[in-house]
């Protein structure tokens, strides 16, 4: 696809190629600037990294608190939510510390019983349960869903910022589980940018895994797996209303296996990976003893 050339605010912008998941022909800003972070944060994520990959501009959205925002800003005139989320960001702390009790998240592809693992490793740690985006943004995912996938991406990114600020209140007191964090906002938007098989994706050890300098980090990370049998099995018992991408999950081996291969390759942290296959009971126990492996003082 040709690049031609227009401008929006008095910046460069052009179109990209479109991705075969989502299928958007999107307008991307090539030079994002930001308040927070010096320099052309896209330039240095994509300059490792080229081939079936126009879209990991979007990607570099993710790389920090200031990049994910300047994405909403430029929507603001546009989607008046976007102008709230950003009222919310611009009133936390940038570098908010987290407390001394541990902060655990939980990770999984749709139907591997993430829920009901995290209600349950919650209740054994007499822990507080966060999820990402959090609750005072929640009300806009519907309209940011329904958008193109670097605005919809950045909605998301900025929620982790939110919910760090509530990691770092609620860890002073307590553990913290949080359902979904930085790492699924990652790899779904790897997943979805990324056109063709999982060969296509940027190789380990890339930029795009790596966790962002000025998010507050977790303690430990899990990731839980089931077979695509048994992962159809407990969809089909379901019923649940589900989002664009978990049908996209359900109906497309390859985004499926792109997602998840994402979320392996994520380093510093890394996802623990966790067979969720076994009773409730088998995996709470597993998850426990890894919790006091890596966070026992």
């Amino acid at each position: 696809m040709a690049t031609t050339g227009s401008s929006v605010s008095g910046r460069d912008v052009y179109p990209c190629q479109e991705s075969h998941v989502g299928n958007l022909a999107c307008v991307c800003d090539i030079g994002i600037q930001d308040d927070y972070n010096d320099g052309n944060v896209m330039t240095d994520l994509l300059s490792s990294y080229n081939p079936a990959a126009p879209g990991l501009r979007f990607a570099a959205a993710l790389s920090s608190r200031g990049a994910a925002r300047s994405v909403l800003h430029e929507c603001t005139s546009l989607i008046p939510e976007a102008k709230a989320v950003l009222d919310l960001v611009d009133k936390c702390p940038k570098h908010p510390k987290k407390g001394d009790f541990p902060v655990i998240v939980i990770e999984g592809l749709d139907a591997t019983g993430k829920t009901t693992v995290t209600q349950s490793v919650k209740e054994s740690l007499n822990a507080v349960l966060l999820r990402s985006p959090p609750a005072c943004i929640s009300e806009w995912r519907k309209t940011f869903d329904d958008k193109p996938n670097h605005i919809r991406r950045a909605f998301y990114a900025l929620g982790n910022y939110l919910v760090a600020l509530e990691i770092a209140k609620a860890s002073i007191e307590s553990p913290v589980i949080v359902d979904r964090y930085w790492h699924s906002t990652a790899a779904y938007s790897i997943a979805t940018e990324i056109s063709g098989k999982k060969q296509n994706l940027p190789p380990e050890h890339h930029e795009v895994y790596q966790w962002p300098e000025d998010l507050l980090k977790p303690d430990l990370v899990f990731l839980l797996t089931v077979s695509p049998e048994e992962r159809i099995r407990r969809l089909q018992g379901r019923g649940l209303e589900k989002t664009k991408e978990e049908t996209e999950l359900e109906a497309n081996s390859l985004f499926r296996q792109k997602v998840e291969e994402s979320y392996k390759r994520m380093e510093n942290p890394e996802c623990q990976e966790v067979d969720a296959s076994p009773s409730r009971e088998e995996v709470l126990k597993t998850i426990l003893q890894l919790i006091k492996k890596h966070c026992s003082s």
